[in-house]
């Protein structure tokens, strides 16, 4: 709060905020990116606090960009391409204070971002995850459907090249590159932040609950492993296989030279040490949205508490207990001063089949389509209880674009290899250690699959008792998944400590056939959760040593 309060105590009579240097800073011209990252802040700031000094700390900012010179308005490579965020605070206060010149700042800022309605200008990690959005952003004001589906293609398009593994990231281990799309290829942890933050955005102003369950298949499964259990250190790269996660360096087949892989609460990996603190936060904010008619939608799911004015204005408070994602039933209770009536929406996610709602223990008749919402719009009482029931099943895909590798979900949850983990401490102090991860179990399995059926194969083993205050380690892993495997003896890492890259499934191994234990994606700093599959049909093949 000491930094909010020097902000917001900081402002020019021109408008500008932020470090002088800032105004200045590329080639005499201003820097608007660290701005825009604060202005994000101060919108939840608001939202939390309804301190009446920020409406109008904004306004006076906004008309600083709307009488900026063109020529030297949102020139310099980051804030070009990120410019949606600066559009996305311009609605937010738009819908505070009705002000119509608002919509030229934000038209103002759209002429002058990076084209995203053309095309992906970039190839770079973060900017994609934070510039694709921009299109759709810019649609509630040009109210034509080709900018939302510009967003659409630019994601598809990443996703198509780069993002044929699970987690739901792309790789880009500071640029997406051609020839390096293997499941070794990982994502800042910028580009996780950045692209939750996206598909909350999104979420919100489509409706779509496309957007949301990408949200949580990042918040998951990639996120939490791109930190320590215990949130005190990071690290730059997080990939769907990584089996040595050393100080070492990985250069060329990790892009950047030196450490990318080791934990380092330090400034190591400038960047990401102030990204990071945006994604939970964030996505606990949008747990819950508000609905145009006076309603309330469970968007992401996780246990909160929630108090908003619904219906006609009256304040209700909904208190939601689950321990989702490890399990899929969701119990909310409503808690008000008298009766009110409002809709309340609930995402059924894309791999829920056979939803069902209960309210007081009795069933009601719901449309439960996966990747829809149930709408209960009904006068609601002190006391009512609402259980959705979202059942998890095994799944696997399989991933033709990379060397048809199998991966498990077990309902939002993707599955990695129980690798056994050493910590070692390389720096840093004894409270604030700088750790690198060596394995010390074997990692090269590949998975036996029936292939018409190939989910039967695994047995869900669930943990008795509650879940742990930090479930995202192996020894917590609320649910583990057991099933046949080989070693592949050929599959081994590089001299660098990679992950060797993927070779055509099925593959031949006459290796024994042993039972493996699988983790959710979040609990595991060591992956393997792209697996080789075994075969010995016509199509199998043996494995080469690199």
């Amino acid at each position: 709060k000491k930094w909010i309060e020097q902000i917001l105590k900081g402002q020019d009579s021109d408008g500008w905020f932020g470090p002088k240097g800032l105004k200045q800073s590329l080639q005499g011209k201003p820097d608007l990116w660290p701005n825009m990252i604060v202005l994000n802040i101060l919108q939840s700031y608001y939202e939390f606090t309804a301190d009446s000094r920020v409406l109008p700390f904004m306004t006076n900012y906004f008309r600083w960009e709307l009488n900026c010179p063109d020529s030297i308005f949102l020139t310099g490579f980051w804030p070009k391409m990120r410019a949606g965020d600066n559009i996305e605070s311009v609605y937010w206060l738009y819908n505070r204070t009705g002000e119509p010149w608002l919509l030229d700042v934000a038209k103002k800022v759209h002429e002058h971002t990076a084209d995203w309605t053309g095309g992906i200008p970039t190839w770079h990690g973060v900017n994609i995850a934070q510039g694709f959005r921009e299109p759709a952003i810019y649609s509630m004001q040009a109210q034509d459907r080709s900018f939302l589906r510009a967003t659409e293609r630019n994601y598809d398009t990443v996703m198509a090249l780069y993002g044929q593994v699970p987690g739901g990231m792309f790789g880009a281990d500071e640029n997406a590159r051609p020839g390096f799309g293997d499941p070794r290829q990982g994502a800042e942890t910028c580009t996780m932040v950045e692209f939750m933050h996206s598909f909350e955005m999104l979420t919100g102003v489509t409706g779509d609950p496309l957007w949301a369950d990408r949200c949580e298949e990042v918040a998951y499964n990639s996120f939490p492993s791109a930190l320590t259990p215990d949130m005190k250190a990071l690290h730059y790269i997080t990939s769907p296989n990584a089996v040595l996660l050393d100080k070492g360096n990985k250069s060329p087949g990790l892009q950047n030279d030196g450490t990318l892989l080791s934990y380092s609460p330090y400034a190591v990996y400038r960047c990401c040490q102030h990204n990071v603190a945006h994604g939970w936060p964030y996505f606990a904010e949008n747990l819950w949205l508000a609905t145009s008619d006076g309603g309330l939608c469970a968007s992401l799911y996780g246990s909160s508490t929630v108090e908003a004015r619904v219906g006609e204005g009256a304040t209700v408070r909904i208190e939601e207990q689950t321990d989702y994602p490890f399990s899929g039933s969701v119990k909310m209770k409503m808690k008000m001063k008298g009766s009110i009536r409002f809709p309340l929406y609930l995402r059924i996610p894309r791999w829920a089949h056979g939803a069902s709602v209960k309210i007081n223990k009795k069933p009601v008749q719901v449309d439960a389509a996966p990747l829809s919402y149930i709408v209960i719009d009904r006068t609601w009482k002190p006391g009512d209880l609402v259980d959705l029931e979202l059942p998890m099943e095994v799944s696997v895909r399989r991933w033709a674009e990379n060397k048809n590798a199998a991966s498990v979900d077990y309902g939002p949850l993707s599955f990695s290899l129980k690798i056994g983990e050493r910590w070692t401490r390389y720096g840093g102090t004894e409270a604030w250690p700088e750790q690198e991860v060596h394995p010390t179990t074997a990692w090269n399995y590949g998975l036996i699959l029936d292939e018409k059926d190939p989910a039967q194969a695994f047995k869900v083993i669930k943990r008795k008792g509650a879940i742990a205050r930090q479930p995202f380690t192996p020894e917590d892993a609320p649910v583990e998944l057991e099933v046949k495997a080989r070693k592949i003896p050929a599959w081994t890492a590089d001299s660098t400590g990679l992950v060797q890259t993927l070779q055509p499934s099925p593959v031949i191994s006459v290796e024994p056939v042993e039972t493996i234990r699988l983790i959710p994606m979040g609990c595991a700093r060591l992956r393997i959760s792209a697996f080789p599959v075994v075969g010995s049909g016509p199509d199998a093949r043996a494995w080469v040593r690199e």
